[in-house]
C-alpha cells in the first residue's frame, strides 16, 4: 500500500514538473502564429488609419495652397511645384522639385518652431509633418522604379506644405487683428 502511494506521488509530481517545464519553455507554434497575425493585422490597420487621416485632413483644408497669408510667400515654391507637376510631361526631372519642397519644409518648420505665439502643438500638424517625411522617403524609393508614384508623393508633399503654410498664415492674421 505504501508503494502504491509513492508511485502515485511520483507520477503526480512528474506530471506537475513536465507541465511547469512546458509553461516555461514558451509559447507553442500556434500561439506564435496567432500573435504574429494579430500584430501584423494591427500594424496594417494603423498604417491605413494614418494614411486615411492625413489624406482627410488635406482634403478638408480650405484652399490651402492659393493664398497663405504669410509675408514673403513668394519665397515658398510649393505652389509652383504643384503647377509644374500638373503641366509637365512624364519625363521631367523630379529631383529639383523635391529639393525645392525640402527647402520649403525646412523654412516652414523653422518658422513654426521658432515663431512666438504660434500654436505648433496641434495633432494635425504633427501627423502631416510625419506624413511629409514618409512621403519624402517614398519619393526616394520610387523615383527610378515608379516615377508616377514619385510624382504622387511630390504632389502630396506640396499639399502638406500648403496646408502648413495656410495654417501658419491664419494664425499670423488672427494675431495681428487682435
Amino acid at each position: 500500500m505504501i508503494e502504491v502511494a509513492s508511485d502515485e506521488c511520483y507520477t503526480n509530481r512528474h506530471v506537475l514538473v513536465s507541465t511547469l517545464h512546458s509553461l516555461r519553455s514558451g509559447p507553442t507554434g500556434r500561439t506564435m502564429l496567432a500573435s504574429s497575425l494579430i500584430i501584423s493585422f494591427s500594424l496594417i490597420l494603423f498604417v491605413y488609419w494614418f494614411r486615411y487621416t492625413c489624406l482627410l485632413v488635406l482634403r478638408n483644408a480650405p484652399e490651402a495652397t492659393r493664398s497663405t497669408g504669410i509675408p514673403g510667400d513668394a519665397k515658398l515654391s510649393f505652389s509652383e511645384v504643384k503647377t509644374r507637376l500638373n503641366s509637365s510631361s512624364a519625363g521631367m526631372a523630379l529631383d529639383p522639385l523635391q529639393r525645392s519642397l525640402q527647402h520649403d519644409y525646412e523654412v516652414l518648420t523653422y518658422l513654426l518652431n521658432h515663431a512666438v505665439g504660434l500654436d505648433s502643438a496641434s495633432l494635425d500638424r504633427h501627423l502631416l509633418m510625419l506624413d511629409y517625411r514618409i512621403m519624402n522617403g517614398w519619393y526616394r524609393l520610387t523615383k527610378t522604379a515608379a516615377p508616377a508614384q514619385a510624382r504622387k508623393a511630390l504632389w502630396e508633399m506640396a499639399e502638406i506644405l500648403g496646408f502648413l503654410a495656410q495654417r501658419m498664415g491664419e494664425q499670423v492674421s488672427t494675431r495681428t487683428e487682435v
